[in-house]
């Protein structure tokens, strides 16, 4: 889990900007991770402390290969 309210934020930055680049909606990620929309969107804010699991579900949803949030 990450526990750094920055990188969280840069996270859900990341997230954010994949998701929008592919021209996805929130909800359209949230259903191809297996998330709640809700959820996604307090990713995407950097609002929700995420477990492992979820980040790779998301980071494949969005196609994204690795995460850098240094």
């Amino acid at each position: 889990m990450i526990n750094d309210e920055h990188k969280l934020k840069k996270l859900g930055n990341i997230f954010k900007e994949a998701r929008e680049k592919a021209h996805l909606k929130q909800s359209d990620v949230a259903t191809t991770a297996g998330v709640n929309a809700n959820y996604y969107a307090q990713i995407e804010r950097g609002e929700i402390n995420l477990s492992y699991d979820k980040l790779q579900s998301i980071a494949k949803a969005l196609n994204i290969k690795s995460i850098d949030v240094s």
